[in-house]
């Protein structure tokens, strides 16, 4: 199987930069989402690699091969649109056969691998019908089916799943992952949702204006945030700003431990701390004395979703949130005295 190299490409309209000096691999086999909000420029990436864009500057790679100049139709690609982009007076079989048409592949071979590929979207039996007959994810099966019954070198997808609702959602994000397993297809994934992306990915790339701010595994990614906006983007988190004192960080009057590299005495710094990642209870119970954070807070208010709770609690200036399960039914009220505990590992600090 094949990855992708981009290469310091940039791309500029007019006075706009939407991308700046990107420079990323993507693995052979690997499942990549580009993950970023509105304007970060994931989808203008995913356009370049996919050749409707050229990029002003730098250059991309498939399967080891300079594409930079390479039209679309010429570069072994599989694509599927937000919007389907199904022809409505093909059938699914045609729809699916479209671009072996195109590659010279008709009659017998054709048909099995059309047969193979609804089959591997668990529609076998599908081919006679047209999409108006077919639900929403249906029709996004066929979408898929058609990227990737031509083999290609890579598979790209640009918010597949933003058209569903949340039930066809989830069940997609689970067929998209058993597809992408089954055909070992390097795939590069354009979405704003962070749950899709921690699901979803080998890899999270998370886009601010232009540029790659940070890439690696989800866990990775989620558990050590590089800046606070790639903390604030890929999940929640509370930032903490105080200043170096000794091997610890002097905020709101208490001393906060990190196991993070310091910096100079004296230094300013923020650390960001996960709302789940917090224990709370009433300033008068008995406490974890394992964790070696400490903070009394007072609860502003509190957030009842069933299955948890979310916390918004004030300490001299700072507002923090806390997210917790909801194991007994009783919540703290609002204007409750407690402490707040954590572990010195997720106090991690943070450009930005």
């Amino acid at each position: 199987m094949s990855g992708v190299d981009v290469t310091a490409v940039a791309k500029s309209y007019g006075a706009t930069k939407v991308l700046t000096d990107i420079t990323q691999s993507f693995e052979s086999s690997s499942f990549t989402s580009l993950l970023g909000p509105s304007g970060s420029g994931k989808t203008t990436l995913l356009r370049i690699i996919a050749g409707f864009v050229a990029p002003d500057e730098g250059a991309v790679r498939i399967a080891g091969a300079d594409v930079t100049g390479v039209p679309v139709h010429a570069r072994n690609i599989g694509m599927v649109f937000q919007s389907y982009a199904l022809f409505p007076h093909m059938s699914v079989a045609a729809n699916v056969g479209f671009g072996l048409g195109r590659r010279g592949i008709r009659g017998k071979v054709a048909k099995a691998q059309v047969d193979e590929a609804l089959e591997m979207v668990r529609l076998p039996g599908f081919g006679g019908r047209y999409p108006r007959q077919l639900s929403g994810g249906q029709q996004q099966r066929v979408a898929l089916a058609r990227a990737i019954v031509i083999r290609p070198d890579v598979l790209l997808l640009d918010e597949p799943l933003s058209a569903l609702d949340r039930r066809l959602r989830q069940e997609m994000q689970v067929e998209l992952l058993r597809i992408q397993r089954e055909s070992g297809l390097t795939t590069i994934f354009v979405t704003h949702d962070q749950e899709e992306a921690l699901t979803l990915s080998d890899k999270v790339a998370i886009l601010d204006r232009g540029r790659i701010v940070q890439m690696g595994r989800p866990a990775e990614v989620y558990e050590r945030p590089r800046t606070k906006f790639a903390a604030e983007f890929l999940g929640d988190a509370n930032f903490l700003t105080g200043k170096i004192r000794g091997n610890t960080v002097e905020i709101a009057g208490a001393t906060i431990a990190t196991q993070d590299a310091l910096p100079a005495d004296g230094t300013s710094v923020t650390v960001a701390v996960r709302p789940e990642k917090i224990a709370i209870r009433p300033a008068d119970s008995a406490g974890n004395d394992a964790l070696e954070n400490r903070l009394p807070a007072t609860v502003s208010s509190v957030i009842y979703t069933g299955t948890a709770l979310t916390y918004m609690l004030r300490t001299g200036d700072l507002h923090l949130k806390v997210f917790a399960q909801n194991s007994d039914g009783s919540p703290l009220a609002a204007g409750s005295a407690v402490v707040l505990s954590w572990a010195a590992r997720h106090s991690v600090m943070v450009e930005g």
